[in-house]
């Protein structure tokens, strides 16, 4: 192979290298800047829930205790048919 052949195809790994990391770039660039789609923007941020009062999570129990109890006894009764 000549030198000018070795000089093309050194210049074409390059630009493809280069193109890989542009295109990395511009990921990260996205990332940072909250335009690159699903979940992007949020590095670094914590999702912050609102909590329960403890009233709320007491009526809550109540509720679901009620609830099981209701399907447990229906659970029972559908066995003795």
């Amino acid at each position: 192979m000549d030198v000018g052949g070795m000089l093309r195809k050194a210049l074409g790994q390059l630009e493809r290298e280069r193109g890989k990391i542009d295109r990395q770039i511009a990921s990260l660039q996205a990332a940072l800047s909250g335009a690159g789609g699903r979940g992007a923007g949020r590095a670094g941020k914590t999702r912050r829930r609102s909590g329960m009062s403890a009233a709320a999570r007491k009526a809550t129990s109540r509720r679901m205790k009620a609830y099981w109890a209701k399907r447990r006894a229906q659970a029972a009764a559908g066995k003795k048919r």
